[in-house]
């Protein structure tokens, strides 16, 4: 290589190539979260044309939860091995071959083959989107640049709960929206291939970042936990767990039980991923400065408890309780996740988040499945709207474990081995 070709790969990226890049990766996001929510917008319908019972649109989800933990199991080895680039445009591929399997077939069992493939593309699709914004901005504008592509990757949820509204011309049969799933989907493929070629212009002409280690599970390291981490990744379990199920299923609950429209149940359903788009990291400011990280997950879990039952057994605005699973929803993230880094040696921080996302993925395949079930045994629908209830109890016995869990960690953290998660950022610099 010449001293100029030298010269010229010591320099870095500019910003704007940098950010091209962070657009292109998170429309491979985009596409891959609008294709996970697709099915709660046509959930009255399978189940009216396809006489399809709750617990099978319980298993759509399911099935890409264990798909999803089979996956994690696997510690990112395929990254780690043929690197960023391959990898997105791989698990973006088979992202897009899972919507169009899942929209071809009104056979059960294809749908699930479907789901379950979208599981084994979508998570380390997630992984291999993370690694590559550590190669591109690590040092630089990290945290603004994840908060940015999750913002991106939420509006496709936002998208799929409001797509009766935006394209309600397709609402006619329950097939043609997951065809528009399997359309937008494409973005994951143009996403990857567009940063696949950004990137490998980039590595000819400048010097690149190295990619941020990929999150593994180390089986040795979880006798080291401590306790305040296993009440964090209870937390995570139970809150999760009462949140995800619930938008499964959300959009049919509105429509047969509050007799919403369905562009309206759409909306309300959108109100999660929409609040927490902004709020979130609103939220983080917050308690980076503040601190109370214990108390503001107890806060969190309180605000969850009674808001299934209201919507069971009050006659209240069904935009009162949405409005506070979506403080909810935008808060315990924000302070549960980086409380993380705290508690664990950093060394053992990517076996302690692939413990968390593992056992959260379990819980939402067990926990859809479950309400599904509950669901049919109540007969649920816009006839008998009480057999909801049976499931709305399951969610709000979760909120009541997330509290229990939030003020076992704050209890955990008050002893003598405290970490001091309640201090502010000032505080632990001083």
């Amino acid at each position: 290589m010449t001293e100029y070709g030298q010269a010229l790969r010591q320099k870095e990226p500019s910003t704007a190539y940098r950010w091209i890049v962070l657009i292109f990766i998170s429309l491979a996001m985009f596409g891959n979260y609008y294709v996970y929510d697709s099915i709660a917008p046509i959930a009255d319908m399978l189940k009216e044309s396809l006489k399809f019972t709750d617990a099978n649109i319980g298993q759509l989800y399911s099935f890409y939860s264990i798909a999803a933990i089979i996956i994690l199991l696997l510690g990112g080895i395929i990254i780690d091995r043929y690197g960023t680039k391959k990898s997105i445009i791989l698990f973006g591929s088979i992202s897009t071959v899972a919507a169009i399997i899942t929209a071809s077939s009104s056979n059960l069992n294809i749908m699930l083959a479907g789901r379950f493939l979208l599981g084994i593309g979508s998570e380390p699709l997630i992984v291999a989107v993370t690694t590559a914004l550590a190669k591109w901005f690590k040092g630089k504008e990290l945290s603004f640049a994840f908060g940015i592509n999750l913002t991106i990757a939420r509006l496709g949820s936002v998208t799929a709960d409001n797509s009766p509204t935006l394209a309600k011309g397709l609402y006619a049969t329950w097939q043609q929206p997951l065809y528009l799933a399997a359309v937008l989907s494409l973005f994951c493929i143009i996403g990857a291939v567009a940063y696949y070629i950004l990137e490998r212009s980039a590595e000819k002409k400048y010097s690149l970042g190295t990619a941020g280690e990929v999150d593994k599970l180390v089986l040795k390291d979880l006798f080291v936990f401590s306790k305040s981490f296993w009440f964090i990744v209870g937390l995570c379990l139970t809150f999760y767990s009462a949140i995800f199920p619930f938008r499964s299923f959300a959009i049919k609950y509105f429509m047969e039980a509050h007799t919403s429209s369905r562009e309206l149940a759409g909306f309300l359903n959108s109100v999660l991923p929409f609040s927490a788009m902004f709020a979130t990291p609103l939220f983080g400011l917050l308690v980076d400065k503040v601190g109370k990280r214990t108390l503001l997950m107890i806060f969190g879990s309180i605000l969850l408890m009674p808001v299934y039952l209201m919507m069971a057994y009050s006659g209240i605005s069904l935009y009162v309780p949405i409005a506070i699973m979506g403080v909810a929803f935008s808060l315990i993230p924000a302070v549960m996740w980086p409380s993380v880094a705290y508690i664990v040696d950093s060394k053992r921080l990517g076996t302690a988040y692939s413990v968390m996302t593992l056992i959260q993925q379990i819980g939402l395949a067990g926990i859809n499945w479950i309400i599904g079930s509950l669901n049919d045994v109540g007969q649920a629908s816009a006839a008998n709207p009480a057999g909801y209830n049976h499931g709305m109890w399951v969610f709000s016995t979760l909120g009541f474990l997330a509290l229990f869990f939030a003020l076992m960690l704050r209890r955990s953290e008050k002893s003598e081995g405290g970490h001091g998660l309640d201090r502010s950022m000032k505080d632990m610099q001083q």
